[in-house]
C-alpha cells in the first residue's frame, strides 16, 4: 500500500488527467456515457491497483493503457451478450473555455470528423497529434506495434486532410 502522502499526489495527478483520458475514451466508445462510465471504471481500477504503478514513465500512458484493456473487455462482453451502443471527443468546457465562438465551432466540427473514422484511426491520431505521444508510447498505450500506429496515424492524417478538403469546397 502506498503511504498516504503518496497516495494524495497519485489521486491529484489522477484527476489531473480526467479532461484527456474522457477525450481518449471518446475515441474508444464513441458514446458520451460509455465513456464517462469506462472513465469512473478506469479511474477506480488505477486507485484500487495504485501500488502497481512504479512512478516511472508517464501516469498517463499506464492509465490509458488500463482504460483501453477495459474498453476491450466491455466490448466483448457485448459481443457475448448481444446490444449495446457505439458518438462527441472535446469536452463541452474545453470548447467553452474558447473565447473565439469561430475556433469552437472548428473544435467541433474537427471532433466529429475525428470521430467519424475507425476507432484504431482515432485513437491513434489522438495521442500523437493531441496528447504528444511518441509512437513508441502510443503503440504501448494501444497494445500494438509501433509500426501500426505510424500505419494507422498516417492513414488518418490522409483522412482527415480529405475530409477538411471536402469541407472547405462544400462552404465555397
Amino acid at each position: 500500500m502506498r503511504p498516504a502522502a503518496d497516495m494524495k499526489d497519485f489521486r491529484r495527478d489522477l484527476v489531473g488527467l480526467l479532461p484527456k483520458l474522457r477525450r481518449f475514451a471518446l475515441t474508444l466508445t464513441r458514446d458520451a456515457k460509455d465513456a464517462d462510465d469506462l472513465v469512473q471504471e478506469a479511474c477506480e481500477r488505477a486507485i484500487t491497483r495504485s501500488q502497481l504503478w512504479n512512478g516511472e514513465g508517464r501516469l498517463e500512458g499506464w492509465v490509458y493503457a488500463m482504460t483501453r484493456n477495459l474498453w476491450v473487455d466491455e466490448v466483448r462482453k457485448r459481443k457475448v451478450c448481444g446490444g449495446g451502443s457505439m458518438v462527441d471527443i472535446f469536452d463541452e468546457d474545453e470548447l467553452s473555455a474558447e473565447p473565439s465562438r469561430e475556433r469552437a465551432v472548428y473544435a467541433n466540427q474537427l471532433q466529429k470528423m475525428i470521430l467519424s473514422m475507425p476507432e484504431g484511426l482515432a485513437s491513434a491520431f489522438l495521442l500523437v497529434n493531441v496528447d504528444g505521444y511518441s509512437y513508441r508510447e502510443a503503440a504501448d498505450i494501444l497494445g500494438i506495434p509501433a509500426g501500426t500506429v505510424m500505419s494507422r496515424l498516417s492513414t488518418a492524417r490522409l483522412r482527415l486532410a480529405a475530409m477538411l478538403s471536402e469541407d472547405s469546397e462544400r462552404r465555397a
